[in-house]
């Protein structure tokens, strides 16, 4: 609890949901004392190196930064060159999916547990020289700025006129007024809430800013996703059907009947509010599409059990896994499990881990074959031995 009265400027999470969540912003000096980061820019730049690694590299020309041809995006993954060709000044380098890849950004992410891990997105890092920004601009979901190395001061606005520049590659304000501003030093962190306008700039050289987003999926999209899976659970493939049908003068005119013939097919639809559990369950622990698993080294079964019992298991950083009233899911995929199976399930979804002395026994029986497929299939792995 005391490392989330200090996350949250004193505020217990409970106080900070009712207040702030989703409703306006919060300054937090000293959210996390010391912090000064999780890397250098140059671990920053290499990350940007690789091709499984999400990385942007943000450039605008100041005199031309109303106009949308002003400002130019290029998608890695990068090289060395494409660093030692940068100016000086404006630019800046975002890297996201850091929780993918490193286990203190995952870390990170840990202190963030009082909203559910479904919610959560990812931690991007963003790196820009003295003067450098992305622009005022505002986001569809909440999220938390912690500071890093260097200082940044942002720009925030609760304003209405959230017209564009035309053109641009990036949804850039082009009308910001700026209402409040501060200049964050490391270990300090804004919460913003959706659709706050809001403009950071780098105060100094080596200015990183560490970003806790998360999910807010369009309802569109979460209709069609919900859809095709009552789709691929067993929804008829009824084809339309009009015994009835009389012949017709304006054969191009879609005609009453044919409207409540589909209506009515569309109310037949067998799905109930009791499907959506699962299904967000699966939707929200399937992995981003760049995601890629290695597969663990083969191990027997038996092998794998008796060093599961010496090691203890740990889920890939890359990982995700829910459960809603007993059905656990991982990666989008449901786990087959007892209810004698289900605390340990429980203990691995929330802490990422199982100690050694948590493998061994009856209950990890009930599991066993399912953590063993895991393995194989690069979802956990063994931890190291504490030895």
């Amino acid at each position: 609890m005391q490392q989330a009265l200090t996350l949250l400027n004193g505020l217990t999470p409970a106080q900070f949901m009712a207040e702030y969540w989703q409703k306006k912003p919060l300054l937090i000096r000293g959210a996390m004392p010391g912090f000064q980061g999780l890397l250098d820019p140059e671990e920053l730049a290499g990350l940007a190196c690789d091709a499984e690694v999400p990385a942007r590299l943000i450039q605008f020309d100041p005199q031309r930064a109303d106009l949308g041809e002003g400002w130019q995006v290029t998608q890695g993954p990068f090289d060395d060159d494409d660093f030692t060709a940068l100016p000086a000044q404006h630019w800046t380098l975002l890297v996201q999916g850091m929780n993918h890849v490193m286990p203190e950004a995952q870390a990170l992410l840990s202190h963030f547990d009082f909203i559910p891990t479904a919610r959560l997105d990812d931690v991007m890092v963003s790196y820009a020289p003295t003067g450098s920004g992305v622009g005022p601009h505002i986001d569809s979901y909440d999220v938390f700025l912690l500071q890093g190395a260097g200082k940044r001061r942002w720009r925030i606005s609760q304003q209405t006129d959230l017209r564009l520049i035309p053109d641009a590659p990036l949804r850039i304000l082009s009308h910001f007024v700026s209402e409040q501003e501060w200049v964050l030093e490391p270990g300090d962190m804004l919460y913003l809430p959706p659709n706050v306008a809001h403009w950071g700039i780098a105060e100094d050289d080596d200015c990183m800013t560490y970003s806790i987003g998360f999910r807010a999926p369009a309802a569109r999209e979460l209709a069609i996703e919900f859809l095709d899976a009552c789709r691929q659970d067993g929804l008829p493939d009824e084809l339309y059907r009009d015994p009835d049908l009389q012949p017709v003068v304006d054969a191009a005119a879609v005609d009453a009947d044919m409207v409540n013939n589909v209506a009515e097919m569309l109310r037949r639809l067998p799905w109930q509010p009791a499907q959506l559990g699962p299904f967000l369950a699966k939707y929200f622990s399937e992995p981003k599409a760049y995601v890629v698993f290695s597969p663990n080294r083969k191990l027997s079964l038996a092998k794998f059990s008796q060093r599961l019992a010496q090691e203890g298991v740990v889920m890939d950083l890359q990982s995700q896994m829910l459960h809603w009233q007993g059905q656990y899911f991982i990666n989008g995929e449901q786990v087959p499990v007892s209810a004698e199976g289900a605390p340990l399930l429980n203990l691995l979804a929330n802490q990422r881990q199982l100690e050694p002395a948590l493998c061994q026994g009856g209950i990890m029986d009930s599991v066993l074959p399912w953590l063993h497929e895991m393995y194989l299939s690069g979802y956990v792995h063994l931890a190291e031995k504490t030895a």
